[in-house]
């Protein structure tokens, strides 16, 4: 089992930043990627990002490229999602979430563990 721990969400002004960290404790040798995605009221949850968790390669929802910048640092098995140009269409619980296989990182069915969950508001 590996444990997801969300932080760093909050309300933003629209334009301002944030940075989010998953930390992951447990069988954290199993991870090959992990993942960001994000959850607006009413509707599905979506793709942001995602990062391999040995070559570091990542990979971007188009609403957010340019704008979102995922990295890892192994040693402390967590994974940040450093937000900027926030817009208030970026309001959403966004989750973290751990893959132990090799395929599907852009879809939630991809990954095997998630985290609780941190609300980001963006304020117009």
């Amino acid at each position: 089992q590996v444990q997801l721990v969300e932080s760093g969400g909050g309300l933003v002004q629209d334009g301002g930043s944030l940075r989010l960290s998953c930390a992951a404790s447990g069988r954290t040798s199993t991870m090959r990627a992990m993942g960001w995605f994000r959850q607006a009221p009413g509707k599905e949850r979506e793709f942001v990002a995602s990062i391999s968790w040995s070559g570091g390669s990542t990979n971007y929802a188009d609403s957010v490229k340019g704008r979102f910048t995922i990295s890892r640092d192994n040693a402390k098995n967590t994974v940040y999602l450093q937000m900027n140009s926030l817009k208030p269409e970026d309001t959403a619980v966004y989750y973290c979430a751990a893959s132990r296989g090799y395929l599907a990182w852009t879809k939630p069915v991809g990954y095997n563990y998630w985290g609780q969950g941190t609300q980001v508001t963006v304020s117009s």
